[in-house]
């Protein structure tokens, strides 16, 4: 049985590059919502959104962090990097910029969004692993990350249960 996990993005600008990778199929991760539910979750405010992503997040062995242009910094990014380690979850982040968006486009290096983070005295990026995929094409990045995934996956949970 796979690994249950909860992806993290930034939603307006990743949604698309994240939907191709939350299809590769090989990991059960939580169900996409769709636009309209979002909006009725954000009219809930702060605490509605909380909730939501504590309920998705509830029962997940990982998080995965897919990193697009702007990810580093985002509210709730931020949250569900913080609520994860809290609750002993394995971290992953995976570079999605090369991945094309809705308009055939890729989109430039964002920063390391686990640089925001100290555990004791070490950033957690200098724990938490981010992936960054080598090769040139959206087609090569996502084969290269259906191939890894799940490895990467059990390497973080394996990363956080050392630490």
């Amino acid at each position: 049985m796979g690994r249950r996990v909860f992806y993290s993005f930034n939603y307006k600008d990743d949604a698309w590059r994240a939907s191709k990778i939350r299809n590769i199929g090989v990991i059960e991760g939580n169900q996409p919502i769709k636009d309209n539910d979002w909006e009725s979750v954000k009219k809930g405010g702060d605490k509605a959104i909380e909730k939501w992503i504590n309920d998705q997040m509830h029962g997940r062995s990982c998080v995965v962090v897919l990193v697009g242009a702007k990810t580093a910094g985002r509210k709730w990014i931020k949250y569900e990097i913080k609520k994860a380690w809290a609750d002993g979850k394995g971290i992953l982040g995976i570079r999605i910029h090369k991945v094309t968006g809705a308009g055939g486009v890729q989109t430039s290096l964002g920063r390391n969004p686990f640089d925001n983070f100290t555990i004791g005295s070490k950033k957690l990026s200098s724990i938490v692993k981010l992936k960054n995929p080598p090769q040139t094409s959206s087609a090569g990045v996502y084969n290269h990350i259906a191939a890894n995934i799940e490895d990467w996956i059990e390497e973080a949970i394996l990363i956080r249960n050392s630490n």
